[in-house]
């Protein structure tokens, strides 16, 4: 098939896809640099004039002109900015300042930022100070991503030599409700027929709420994280109180003060399923762009981590089936050797008693002897009696080569008999 100019082949397009997601994501997360502006009046710094973007800095519900700024915004005083602008008012002289630290709001609304600020003073035509221009750059993104990426970095070092699963998804939660302040992080395992999810990590959870879903199954309806390992989809639920896929855990969520939980599952590079990434709230909550595109980078992350983790636990299992066979194989072989060696010795005894029979038989054949064997036992034996054996108790009986044999194979202390013996007669009579 011939390429057509200026288009990928669907190969080349499946990486440029996902590269495309991730970028997506990395500009979901780090977001775009806004600038602020905002024209202050007079010694007071009354707010005159601001673009949206300073009033959204702030909170909407201060988006008001005509107010000092230290009224609109009296966090500031405490934090030194008003004490600046007097001084840029007084002398004239503007003020940058690189990577500030901004606390914005009071109370559970407050919020820490970072800007890069300049106050500029406004002059009237004869030159006198008449305000303040006030212009910023936000970098408190730009702070999380350089986080971010200390924080992912370390986390793929550690997968890299091989740190225990346990370890690496324990601090990659830890890392995330660091991140994210709010939220509780819970990573699931799949089974390895995918049916059922087991406790992965959950620094932040109550134990009796991880011992409660350790194992539950996979499957619609089974709450966020049963759901979406089933879809191999995201599954927000945004108030647990309220959504169906919750009926049979709400009292167990309510019990762990959970109200929120936006679940995707950490899926291989094949598409089966390795486990579920959980983001937890104790209020009910619409996730934001930032929020799902945290989700996905992590969810990839543990990905790495479990796939890592299985070719090492196969890895393992491999040398392990190794080293038994390879076990087995010398037991084998040692008994083989043994056995080696005890017929050799057998046959060495064989051959020996073989030879003391024949020499026995020569030497008996004149003496007065049955005709026949007597070892035959209740059937008997018709061949003819050629050796005499006898045993410690002074028992003796004449039998043929096969009978003496098995004879003195199978019955303790016996003996061939020979007159060169000389017997207990010719003991006693010494």
């Amino acid at each position: 098939m011939t390429a057509v100019p200026g288009q990928r082949s669907p190969a080349a397009a499946a990486p440029a896809a996902a590269e495309q997601a991730a970028e997506e994501d990395l500009r979901g997360l780090f977001g775009e640099s806004i600038a602020v502006f905002a024209s202050l009046t007079g010694p007071g710094h009354l707010l005159e004039t601001a673009n949206p973007a300073f009033f959204a800095t702030i909170g909407e519900e201060r988006a008001r002109v005509g107010l000092p700024l230290a009224e609109l915004m009296p966090e500031l005083a405490d934090q030194g900015f008003i004490a600046l602008l007097d001084q840029v008012f007084r002398s004239g002289e503007p003020y940058t300042g690189r990577d500030i630290q901004v606390m914005l709001g009071s109370g559970p609304q407050v919020r820490e930022a970072f800007f890069d600020f300049t106050y500029e003073p406004r002059r009237d035509a004869d030159g006198n100070v008449t305000g303040i221009r006030v212009l910023g750059v936000e970098t408190t993104q730009v702070r999380h991503a350089q986080r971010l990426m200390a924080e992912h970095r370390a986390l793929l070092e550690q997968i890299a030599r091989q740190a225990p699963l346990t370890e690496v998804l324990d601090g990659m939660a830890r890392c995330i409700e660091n991140l994210a302040p709010g939220v509780l992080v819970s990573v699931l395992l799949a089974d390895a027929d995918a049916r059922h999810l087991r406790h992965g990590a959950a620094p932040s959870l109550p134990d009796f709420y991880n011992k409660a879903i350790d194992g539950i199954a996979t499957g619609e309806g089974v709450g966020s994280c049963g759901t979406a390992a089933h879809r191999r989809a995201p599954v927000i639920v945004t108030d647990i109180a309220t959504d169906p896929f919750w009926d049979d855990f709400r009292d167990l969520a309510d019990q762990a003060g959970l109200a929120a939980c936006w679940s995707t599952p950490i899926l291989a590079r094949d598409g089966g399923l390795l486990g579920t990434f959980a983001m937890y709230h104790r209020t009910p909550r619409v996730p934001q762009d930032t929020d799902l595109a945290l989700a996905r980078l992590f969810a990839g992350t543990a990905a790495l981590a479990i796939e890592r983790h299985h070719i090492e636990q196969a890895k393992l299992a491999a040398e392990a089936h190794a080293r038994s066979a390879n076990d087995e194989l010398a037991r084998v072989v040692l008994v083989e050797r043994e056995l080696r060696a005890e017929a050799e010795q057998r046959a060495a005894a064989a051959a020996e008693l073989a030879t003391q029979m024949r020499a026995a038989a020569a030497a008996q054949a004149a003496a007065p002897h049955p005709e026949h064997c007597q070892l035959g036992g209740a059937a008997g034996c018709t061949a003819p009696a050629e050796i005499k054996i006898a045993d410690s108790w002074g028992d003796a009986a004449w039998g043929c080569p096969t009978h003496v044999e098995e004879a003195i194979l199978n019955v303790r202390s016996v003996f061939i008999a020979s007159e060169e013996l000389g017997g207990l007669a010719a003991y006693l009579n010494r």
